[in-house]
């Protein structure tokens, strides 16, 4: 590259150099420049200007179309964020919705079942307690009948049966309590699960948050890239010809 730009410098040097030298044409400012050599200087120039020079006039030409482009792939890529966002939010909805069904669901199914298991721990007992009321009564009467001299004995007999029924009336009570208990914890099961839900579907939304800010910034990022391109490629006189003369003259003063 360093002797390209050298050939270029030293074709531009050659044809000043022929230009000053030349014969001038009387009563005019114009000069006699030898055709030939001065039209191989030109094709010397002409091939060694870099490629690069061209695929910058390229850039520059499609400039609008290139920032165009990336306009229309940012936006594009913004939707289909915006989109698979929403996507995903209205998925973490509806998951969040059924874990919320289900955990309802179980949750009056285990009161139910409570509620089955209580009632049904009350009527055992009390049909317990009916069975041995009804003995009781029988085996009271029963003595009674026996005679005067064991009425004493069929007294306490019936004094200690009462107080076993008593007990069995403070196993009913904590039966009570224990579906009681089974309830509250049926429903302390079911706000946790759906605390748990809501907290499942805020990370979802902060991992879709950042994801859309990542993107955004690489997109500008692009057009800052694309804009200090246009800004380095931009710096041409208005004939469309690059400062090469002013170059060439510097290069020149260095080398003498």
């Amino acid at each position: 590259m360093l002797n390209v730009m050298y050939r270029v410098f030293e074709c531009l040097d050659e044809l000043v150099r022929n230009v000053e030298q030349a014969y001038g044409v009387p009563m005019t400012s114009n000069c006699m420049v030898p055709r030939n050599e001065m039209l191989a200087l030109l094709d010397d120039l002409r091939n060694a200007l870099p490629v690069e020079i061209d695929d910058a006039q390229d850039v520059l030409d499609q400039q609008e179309h290139i920032l165009s482009e990336a306009q229309d792939r940012a936006t594009q890529l913004v939707d289909d964020a915006t989109n698979e966002a929403n996507s995903t939010v209205s998925q973490a909805r509806h998951d969040a919705e059924n874990m919320i069904s289900d955990a309802e669901t179980r949750a009056k199914t285990t009161v139910a079942k409570a509620q089955d298991e209580a009632d049904r721990i009350v009527d055992n007992a009390q049909r317990d307690a009916d069975d041995h009321l009804a003995r009781a009564q029988s085996e009271a009467q029963r003595m009674i009948d026996s005679g005067n001299e064991q009425y004493q004995r069929s007294i306490d007999e019936g004094l200690a049966e009462q107080h076993r029924l008593v007990s069995e009336a403070e196993v009913v009570r904590r039966a009570n309590e224990e579906a009681h208990r089974i309830v509250d914890a049926a429903h302390a099961d079911s706000n946790r699960l759906r605390n748990e839900c809501d907290e499942f579907v805020d990370a979802k939304l902060a991992e879709f948050e950042e994801v859309l800010s990542t993107t955004l910034r690489a997109v500008s990022r692009d057009r800052s890239a694309l804009r200090k391109g246009a800004g380095v490629g931009g710096r041409r006189d208005e004939t469309g010809r690059g400062r090469t003369s002013d170059r060439s003259t510097s290069y020149s003063s260095d080398r003498g």
